[in-house]
């Protein structure tokens, strides 16, 4: 027995076969030049306005009129930073709050909504439920900015005109169209097998639905609500017509709008309120990006 183990560890290795090289090589995609001067291109495109946005944020108005590209290492102060920061006149700090009880009340609302709408449909093979479906996908060829004007009638026939309440019901609506899209793809990757056993069990449909398949949509929930955060965050057209400054609402972005209009001029006034407007949804897309990638795939193929 010894003597086997002893000859088995002075056996050599084997090599790998000719053919497994070649298997290997041609697994490798080409390296295509091309590809890379379009992701350099992308990147450059990308990177060089935020640098500019980063780097003139911290500089006087005479050196980012000479220069913005530059860095002056002894130029630069936090002095303009600070003053937007603590400005008691449409400081972007100050919206901060708001814009983010809208986004909260918004993706509560829109998944309470969303999600059973996309299983009543997901589970039905009726005609008509397929064409609830291709009415909902309507919405998403629709830009926002045109269907503004109607909104202002009907939420002033509602009497929710200029009212936070108009203001979330227009943004829940605007955002149940791709979410649902993206429930009912998800869906129909969940065995049905799974709504029988419930049902076996005693569970009603909304029982199912919120205990069971709820739960498994996990990816497909954080997209959304990754998705109608960022949107909500960026909107300016909708919080601006459909909340006058009497209100005295002001989001993130019409904030910007509202103190910069005041010095349109004034760049140490503009950048820094812009980069404390950017910043915070920058870093949230960036860490949360993964996420995005496989909600978006993971009902794209079946099996």
């Amino acid at each position: 027995m010894v003597v086997l183990e002893a000859e088995v560890r002075d056996r050599p290795k084997a090599l790998p076969a000719k053919g497994d090289d070649t298997r290997r090589t041609e697994r490798k995609e080409p390296r295509s030049p091309v590809r890379w001067g379009l992701l350099g291109v992308l990147v450059v495109v990308m990177i060089v306005p935020i640098y500019l946005l980063v780097v003139n944020a911290f500089k006087s108005q005479q050196d980012i009129l000479d220069n913005p590209f530059s860095i002056p290492l002894s130029g630069l102060t936090f002095e303009h930073m600070s003053a937007a920061i603590n400005s008691p006149q449409f400081n972007v700090i100050g919206g901060y709050g708001f814009t983010l009880f809208l986004v909260v009340v918004v993706d509560v609302l829109c998944i309470l909504l969303a999600g059973p709408a996309a299983y009543a449909i997901a589970r039905s093979l009726k005609r008509r439920t397929q064409l609830v479906l291709l009415y909902f996908l309507a919405g998403t060829f629709i830009p926002g900015a045109a269907v503004i004007i109607p909104v202002i009638y009907v939420l002033r026939e509602v009497g929710l005109a200029n009212t936070v309440t108009g203001l979330v019901a227009h943004d829940v609506a605007s955002t149940l169209p791709v979410s649902i899209f993206l429930f009912v793809g998800f869906i129909r990757t969940i065995p049905v097998d799974i709504d029988h056993a419930a049902t076996i069990d005693g569970a009603g449909r909304y029982r199912t639905f919120w205990a069971i398949v709820f739960p498994l949509m996990r990816p497909a929930v954080v997209t959304v609500l990754i998705l109608n955060s960022i949107g909500i965050w960026n909107d300016f057209v909708s919080p601006q017509i459909l909340l006058s400054p009497s209100s005295g609402h002001y989001t993130v972005t019409t904030a910007i709008y509202a103190g910069i209009s005041q010095y349109s001029t004034d760049l140490t006034k503009m950048f820094p309120n812009l980069l404390l407007a950017v910043a915070p949804v920058v870093i949230f897309f960036i860490y949360m990006q993964r996420h995005i990638i496989s909600g978006l795939t993971v009902g794209a193929v079946k099996g």
